[in-house]
């Protein structure tokens, strides 16, 4: 009787060894399950996100709304030149994001431009450049004018062309 007993303890264990190393098994490929599970829904929040953040960050002129919306420290410049359109080519050509904004408690009216406090060097890179501009324009003479001179000019030349006709006389 105590060897019968004896083989079903032995048989016990060996059944409960498989049944242990099945459930084992088991466990483990269910966990790594879970993890491989979690680290797909990790991808797609993180492209959500991206998605996100691509669909609410907008570049170049904005509402200030939008702007401030970004979570950046603001800065400032002011414009008294009532042709700000001009300068916004040179702030895309720059990528800045910027804002604008008028002020008509004064007469004549200001312009204020908003953009990022970080993009400070850029900013003041633009907007050199966007004065040197506006000081070659203002020292080129207009075409206007200098279609006026050279009409002028054609007159004097017709004339002088009339009065050398006129003192050789008529020609026979």
């Amino acid at each position: 009787m105590q060897d019968e007993v004896n083989e079903k303890i032995v048989s016990l264990c060996i059944t409960g060894g498989k049944i242990s190393a099945r459930i084992l098994k088991n466990a483990m490929l269910k966990a790594l399950a879970k993890m491989e599970q979690e680290t797909r829904r990790a991808q797609q929040k993180t492209a959500d996100k991206r998605q996100e953040k691509n669909e609410a960050v907008y570049h170049g002129k904005q509402s200030m709304e939008k702007l401030m919306k970004q979570n950046c420290q603001l800065s400032n410049i002011e414009i008294t030149d009532g042709n700000i359109k001009s300068f916004e080519k040179y702030a895309r050509k720059y990528s800045i994001d910027f804002s604008l904004k008028k002020d008509t408690s004064v007469s004549p009216p200001r312009y204020f431009v908003f953009f990022k406090a970080k993009d400070v060097d850029v900013m003041t890179a633009a907007f050199k450049e966007y004065t040197g501009k506006q000081l070659q324009k203002s020292k080129k003479p207009s075409i206007r004018k200098r279609l006026a001179l050279a009409k002028e000019r054609v007159a004097k030349h017709r004339e002088r062309e009339k009065t050398k006709q006129k003192e050789r006389g008529p020609e026979h």
